[in-house]
């Protein structure tokens, strides 16, 4: 049976003009450029200052302020979906747009394309050292498809069942396991030393069968990783001296030994391109007291509206008879235009918000952009700045999370400037930044012979007037990556 109800929903939507700033909001400056040439390669009507003629003669209508309802003045108002080509006209102002962000010249220096040195990959160069060898058709493409089945730190992670079925499918060679097995043994004496590993153990044990076997330290290396791996990773030093009936001279010789080996062979020839580079969105410089906050000059282009486009869309505009095929040329150009105009302005939009939110964040935490000491740090959250620019969480998040600073201590993501509070014995509220720094102070300077547990480290603050349970320490360590005290053991 079917029955009608009547419901009433508030739903709040986003515009597409909001979508396209909330995404350019996210990109990092050095994906900027990227976002720009896509937008300018898909619409023509959108053009870059600084690949066109800057000698242009000045076009006679200013840009207008999207937001002034009454711009038009006392023109005659079309219908509602008529556009008014004046919408799309702006100055070519670059002190206004685009300059004013120059970091004193460094923009050209930043823009020009970094060399990279020729020099053969990973796979290249086992590949070459397969070439060298006086082998059969068969074991050659057997020894070819175990080199483009290697990942990129050169493990063999499929089973050779697998590597069988491929040559058979797609090389037309029919191997054997055995044939397979054989040529795996082939290409794991190739260097760099431990490639072609199907585990860390096997790739530990190829490296120490390199070196010389009569040394009695790389006879009781190669029994540690053989028999002894769990226990090594783990640091159970003293179960290892008991099971190889080992001295402590003779055991740090053989940890110090292993230690040497390369567990991840294939990164040791790979130039790793696709590494993305840091670009700091802003800097901060100190002038003798007072904080100087500028924006990268690459996240102000100098974006335009296309005049050929201007003037294609007013000449259709004005034509007195409009056919089909015309009045469809007219809403391209326009869709055009808006598009262009709609991107220009939340790259504008985009820039005012990234120096609000800094400023803010510079404010906040002005003493320690002056000193650069993380005991200078403040308690910050994101409402705290949200409410200073009177702007959304989510969009201080949205840039905090993506957006680097340069400062003259070092370059820092504007997320790491965000901390909880901590009350000390005095009632007094500081950041756990500052926390988080006594526990790296005193963990640096620790015996590593006998490290600090965390109940240890609990009673150092304790004593320092920071009244924390050991489980936060234990969570502010593994923030910082730090490891149990057993796993920092040395001998």
């Amino acid at each position: 049976m079917l029955k009608q109800n009547l419901q009433q929903k508030l739903l709040q939507k986003l515009s597409p003009q909001q979508i396209q700033f909330i995404k350019l909001l996210q990109v990092p400056t050095v994906s900027l450029d990227t976002r720009i040439k896509e937008e300018l390669e898909e619409n023509p009507a959108l053009e870059d200052l600084s690949l066109t003629n800057l000698n242009e003669p000045e076009e006679q209508y200013p840009d207008r302020d999207p937001e002034d309802d009454n711009f038009n003045g006392d023109e005659e108002k079309g219908e509602a979906d008529e556009f008014n080509i004046e919408d799309y006209l702006q100055e070519d102002n670059l002190n206004e747009y685009g300059s004013k962000y120059d970091q004193n010249g460094e923009d050209e220096d930043e823009r020009k394309e970094i060399p990279i040195a020729v020099q053969s990959s990973f796979f290249e160069s086992l590949q070459q050292q397969l070439d060298l060898l006086p082998l059969s058709d068969k074991d050659f493409r057997i020894g070819k498809q175990i080199i483009g089945s290697l990942d990129d730190d050169g493990y063999l992670r499929r089973p050779i069942t697998s590597l069988t079925d491929d040559l058979a499918f797609s090389q037309n060679v029919f191997a054997e396991d055995d044939e397979v097995e054989d040529m795996l043994r082939v290409i794991q004496s190739f260097d760099p030393a431990g490639v072609g590993a199907r585990s860390l153990q096997e790739c530990l044990v190829i490296q120490l069968r390199k070196k010389d076997p009569t040394d009695p330290i790389i006879k009781k290396a190669m029994l540690v990783v053989e028999h002894y791996l769990d226990e090594f990773t783990r640091k159970h030093y003293d179960k290892l001296e008991k099971s190889l009936n080992m001295t402590s001279a003779e055991l740090k010789a053989v940890v110090n030994e292993i230690l040497k080996l390369n567990p991840k062979p294939g990164d040791s020839n790979e130039i790793n391109t696709k590494q993305m580079q840091v670009i700091p969105d802003f800097h901060i410089s100190n002038n003798d007291g007072f904080l100087i906050l500028t924006l990268n000059s690459k996240n102000a282009p100098e974006l335009r509206v296309s005049r050929s486009y201007q003037e294609m869309f007013e000449h259709y505009d004005k034509a007195s008879a409009k056919d089909k095929k015309l009045k469809e040329a007219v809403q391209f150009v326009k869709q055009k235009l808006d598009s262009a105009k709609w991107f220009i302005d939340a790259i504008k939009q985009r820039q005012q918000t990234l120096l609000k939110t800094m400023n803010a964040i510079m404010q906040y935490q002005y003493e320690f952009f002056l000193t650069g000491d993380d005991k200078n740090l403040k308690p910050m959250i994101l409402k705290d700045i949200a409410d200073r620019i009177n702007m959304d969480i989510s969009t201080v998040s949205r840039v905090a999370n993506s957006k680097y600073v340069q400062t003259e201590f070092g370059t820092f993501l504007l997320k790491s400037f965000f901390s909880e509070a901590i009350q000390t014995e005095s009632g007094e509220e500081v950041s756990n930044k500052e926390v988080k720094k006594i526990l790296e102070e005193h963990i640096g300077k620790e015996d590593k012979r006998h490290p600090l547990a965390d109940e240890k480290l609990t009673e150092i603050l304790k004593d320092a007037g920071y009244n924390i349970a050991r489980r936060t320490v234990a969570k502010y360590r593994e923030q910082m990556n730090i490891p149990v005290a057993r796993l920092r053991k040395e001998l």
